[in-house]
């Protein structure tokens, strides 16, 4: 049955990710303007002031595909308006409605696309929210960012910026993460704390993500003055990612209800706040424990990272003074202490080429359609590494130095992420800092009585509640291709629970002879275990994740015409291609003929010369002085395409160009056949008009037109794939490109 009306219900939300994604839906296509249609019916159904924002809008974030040029779209994104009470600004809830063109979206990004639409169900049936609340659904999100370029820098309701809350999805299962911030933003993840039923989101994760070339709607807020907010998604089941294997049917309801009910949640705190009082001046630290989200304000962070160096040092003093160990011991254990962090992320490295190369198909998906073996094959491989280096060493070295040692990479670390990546700096701050009191607890208590034991127990439940967290969502965000990253904190995790650990090893240290050996046999146990364990796990992950017609192998294919030789190419992105592939391409190749296609190096391999037109370039207008030509053209593609690309020879400098009434940088790629490039997605069937503005007068040029539709079924010489052959989730897969040379 339905949740209550002023609940957010999964079952209702779901409805709409069955109407909207039941086929792609890539900007400018068909199947995007139904969609776009449901989507304003919906919302003008509620009450709510809606319009659609109708524009061309460059790229927001690092998307570009045009070589030393600019991505632009048309875009027509769908806007309602919830009217405050009382104002003190808005909230914006942001997902974008189309798809991918190989995929129809039912997680990316229908489940941020439905949430909203039920968000606002239950916001419009409720009391009116102290501020405004508008909805913003942006088209070409996966093209370019582009329509939530066009609405932050030039939407009305955008101008005085305001709280933005992005919903996404990269996998279609898993708990809903909130994974990047706005910075300064201790008040808005005290909000987060305080208002999400669900919230799991690390500051951490968002230092890394800061640090990558990844890119959301977000994105195009954040680079607007006034903007704050927090991003959200659900990112397991990473396999069916951007395919079309991203049904509704994939959908763990599970997560939608999560994104639903922090949504909500979010959307009536945020309503109701003074949103003028957001601005914490500093980052917070903020990681999940058992019931909720702890935090702490960012200028901690340093001080409790040198307060954990410090109580190690103390440790360390007391324990040589307790008789306990040594300082030549001590420094023993934390140089050996280096070892397992570094050999478990290179086993866990080489344990995946392994893998690959027996299934050469999960080079191509971002984690195996099933990964759970693969993930406690990695953790299991790091505990051998563990055990086994904690076995050849606890004898020589001893336990106190081994662990107090461990304490001291942990503290170290500390330091370093404090300096370099604050949000990041409590995954080993705080674990040494607990392990630190412990042993200073248990060097000052009997040592036969319960304390040792109980402050060891503490300080290891400790390190598991920050540091399993980490272990467990580095899986999925980062794919087993990075299992290393999840094996160095498991490896982490260990190290500051090694009391812990050495109850699982007997007593060796003063015993002789044959009572001695057997101990040291004994103590070898726990690292076979996990050996054979991670062994194990690794072979059963390679019999049950089979590909079969449920589970495809992925497979990259696109062709490339030139029209105006005739010439035409199969091309793939594979590097080792599958049997499937392999039919149509052998050699490695780069297509510098096709710049709109990139500069990375790929599979080719000679096709039949389709019939199919080049988009026409016509010239409108050519003006020349002793230093300038100004050249207008109009570009039309002479079919139904998804993007239009125009490069300039890479002989000719572009000083400026005005695409489509939009004003683009120029520039001049040297050492390549074309230079300056613009992509244009979603273009008009009218076409678009481009003005250069070449340097260098009445020299002679060249311009470069392509345009790309999808579906390869219908090229001559193409074989349709078997029912476990299935397709890549990238943005070029099934690509058909036309181009042609035009001189000028």
């Amino acid at each position: 049955a339905d949740a209550p009306a002023d609940e957010f219900s999964a079952a209702r939300a779901y409805r709409t990710v069955e109407t909207i994604a039941a086929r792609p839906h890539p900007a400018g296509s068909p199947a995007n303007d139904q969609v776009r249609a449901h989507l304003e019916g919906v919302l003008r159904g509620l009450g709510l002031e809606t319009s659609v924002q109708d524009t061309v809008a460059r790229e927001a974030g690092q998307l570009s595909g045009a070589a030393a040029g600019s991505t632009l779209a048309r875009v027509r994104n769908v806007v309602a308006r919830l009217p405050g009470t009382d104002p003190t600004g808005k909230v914006f809830l942001v997902a974008h409605y189309d798809s991918v063109q190989s995929g129809p979206g039912g997680n990316d990004d229908a489940a941020g696309t439905s949430t909203i639409l039920e968000v606002a169900r239950a916001l419009a049936a409720g009391p009116r929210p102290r501020n405004d609340v508008v909805f913003v659904l942006t088209d070409a999100e996966e093209a370019c960012l582009c329509g939530a370029s066009a609405f932050a820098a030039d939407h009305p309701l955008a101008a005085d910026g305001g709280v933005v809350l992005n919903l996404e999805a990269r996998g279609s299962t898993g708990p809903v993460i909130m994974f990047e911030t706005s910075r300064d933003n201790a008040k808005l993840v005290d909000v987060f704390g305080r208002a999400a039923p669900h919230p799991v989101g690390t500051s951490f994760a968002v230092e890394i993500y800061r640090a990558l070339p990844n890119d959301t709607d977000f994105t195009a807020f954040l680079d607007r003055a006034g903007f704050v907010g927090l991003n959200s998604a659900y990112i397991d089941g990473g396999a069916v990612y951007h395919t079309p294997l991203d049904t509704p049917a994939a959908m763990d309801r599970a997560s939608l209800q999560q994104h639903g009910d922090n949504a909500l949640g979010l959307a009536r705190e945020f309503g109701r706040a003074d949103l003028k009082a957001l601005d914490a001046g500093h980052d917070a630290t903020y990681f999940p424990v058992p019931g909720g989200l702890a935090r702490y304000p960012g200028w901690l962070v340093l001080p409790l990272a040198v307060a954990a160096l410090l109580a190690v040092a103390a440790l360390g003093w007391l324990a040589q003074r307790r008789g306990r160990t040594t300082y030549g011991r001590l420094a023993a254990g934390f140089a050996l202490g280096l070892v397992p962090i570094v050999v478990a992320p290179l086993g866990a490295q080489l344990l995946w080429a392994g893998v690959t190369a027996v299934r050469p198909g999960y080079a191509e998906l971002l984690d195996p359609y099933r990964p759970t073996w693969y993930r406690l094959a990695v953790v299991a491989l790091a505990a051998a590494t563990l055990f086994t280096w904690y076995a050849l060493t606890r004898r020589r070295v001893g336990p106190a130095a081994l662990a107090i040692g461990g304490l001291g990479w942990l503290a170290v670390l500390g330091i370093v992420l404090a300096v370099l990546v604050p949000g990041g700096a409590y995954l080993t701050t705080l674990p040494a800092l607990a392990g630190a009191a412990a042993g200073l607890i248990a060097l000052t208590v009997r040592i036969d009585g319960p304390w040792p034991v109980v402050a060891a127990t503490g300080a290891g439940a400790v390190a598991v509640v920050i540091l399993l967290p980490t272990v467990v969502l580095l899986f999925p965000a980062l794919g087993m291709a990075m299992g290393g990253v999840a094996a160095l904190f498991a490896v982490l995790l260990g190290l500051a629970a090694l009391p812990v650990v050495d109850l699982l090893h007997p007593e060796a240290g003063g015993q002789r002879g044959l009572v001695a050996a057997r101990a040291r046999r004994a103590g070898a146990l726990p690292a076979v275990a996990a050996g054979l364990a991670a062994a194990v796990f690794a072979g059963v992950g390679l019999a049950v994740d089979r590909f079969d017609a449920a589970h495809p192998v992925p497979t990259h294919l696109m062709y490339a015409l030139d029209a105006g030789t005739g010439q035409a190419r199969w091309l793939s992105h594979e590097t080792d291609p599958q049997p499937w592939t392999a039919q149509f391409v052998d050699g490695a190749t780069t297509v510098a003929d096709f710049p709109g296609l990139g500069d990375t190096e790929l599979r080719s391999g000679p096709a039949q010369a389709a019939n199919l037109p080049a988009p026409k370039l016509e010239v409108l207008a050519d003006t020349r002085s002793t230093e300038q030509r100004t050249v207008r053209v109009r570009v039309t593609p002479q079919r139904p395409v998804r993007l239009l690309t125009l490069h300039v020879d890479g002989a000719t400098e572009v000083e400026s160009a005005v695409v489509a009434g939009q004003a683009v940088p120029g520039g001049r790629a040297t050492g390549t056949p074309w230079g300056f490039g613009i992509v244009f997605h979603a273009p008009p069937p009218e076409g678009i008009e481009v003005t250069l503005v070449l340097a260098g007068g009445s020299g002679a040029a060249a311009l470069r037109a392509m345009d790309a539709s999808d579906g390869l079924d219908a090229i001559p010489g193409f074989r349709p794939r078997p029912a476990d052959v299935g397709v890549v989730g990238s943005h070029s897969s099934e690509m058909l490109a036309v181009a042609r040379t035009y001189p000028l």
